[in-house]
């Protein structure tokens, strides 16, 4: 299978090109010209290349010309790598919206068209929604990330006008050793101050870089799935349990609680509010109902895994 994916060098694309790459599929990897290497490069196989690309200048006819028979789309910038300012909301709106909207308008120059069309998301789609059980069936929020993630959908879903089936991952938390949000989570841990964030009842949903390859992989084999996805655990767990179990981890106390009145103060309230105290309770209904079977369902054995 010839597979593009936007977003290779990123926490997510490197690990599942490597995924890709052993699985013998042919890997394109869209990369914008310049653009240095991750911290996740690795040594590239025969069947893995580079094509240039990006939001701006799409991709260009001859490199279109290698018809993919499928899309992975995991381009976006980090949400929590900067204060949420107008131009950082524009930033993170184009790396998304605008760059799924240049994959999909690859698709007209394409003698014959991929079958499928994976497009990242994310469960901040869902808002703030306390202890509701979300699932691909439930509603959209309404602040910033939730506005973001229905606009980044709704650029991918254009692709069905192609006959593509397209599916919409809705990313959870990644557990992953280095990159990504693991690693910051875990400083003041290691140094002793972790604790719970405010009163530790919000929900988190969280999974495992592993697992995320893998429902990748598996969403890639099982054409009868399209529409939304939770890409997440099956165990969401609250906040206090999460930091717990961090701390038991790393033999550390957990005994510092972040007030929720600091870190309004240090990253802005709508930053603090939709990162660190909203409450997602996520689960993957759809991976499980279709038979995918979690590396690690449980937050000690992933947090053991990946720490």
């Amino acid at each position: 299978m010839i597979v593009w994916v936007t977003g290779a060098t990123g926490l997510i694309g490197g690990a599942l090109c490597q995924a890709l790459a052993r699985d013998c599929h042919t890997v394109y990897r869209l990369i914008r010209p310049g653009k240095a290497p991750g911290t996740r490069e690795f040594s590239k196989p025969p069947n893995v290349s580079d094509l240039p690309w990006s939001a701006a200048t799409g991709i260009s006819g001859v490199e279109a010309a290698l018809t993919p028979d499928a899309i992975i789309n995991l381009a976006g910038a980090s949400i929590a790598d900067g204060a949420w300012t107008a131009e950082r909301k524009a930033e993170l709106r184009a790396s998304r919206v605008a760059a799924t909207r240049s994959v999909v308008e690859a698709l007209t120059e394409m003698p014959s068209k991929p079958r499928v069309f994976l497009s990242a998301s994310a469960m901040g789609y869902y808002g703030d929604r306390g202890d509701e059980e979300l699932t691909e069936e439930s509603g959209p929020g309404r602040d910033f990330l939730a506005e973001l993630a229905q606009e980044w959908e709704g650029e991918a879903e254009k692709a069905e006008e192609f006959g593509v089936r397209v599916v919409r991952m809705r990313f959870g938390i990644v557990l992953a050793k280095r990159g990504g949000a693991l690693p910051r989570m875990a400083r003041p841990f290691r140094l002793g101050f972790g604790g719970r964030i405010s009163t530790g009842r919000q929900w988190i949903s969280w999974i495992a870089l592993a697992d995320v390859v893998g429902a990748v992989r598996f969403l890639l084999a099982h054409p009868e799935i399209r529409g939304a996805v939770n890409v997440v655990a099956p165990q969401p767990v609250r906040n206090a349990e999460f930091a717990k179990g961090l701390a038991h981890a790393l033999h550390r106390p957990a005994i510092f609680p972040v007030p929720a009145f600091a870190l309004r103060m240090l990253l802005g309230p709508e930053m603090a509010n939709a990162l660190l105290l909203s409450s997602q309770r996520v689960l993957p209904k759809k991976l499980q109902q279709s038979g995918f079977s979690f590396l690690y369902p449980e937050l000690p054995a992933a947090l053991a895994a990946n720490l």
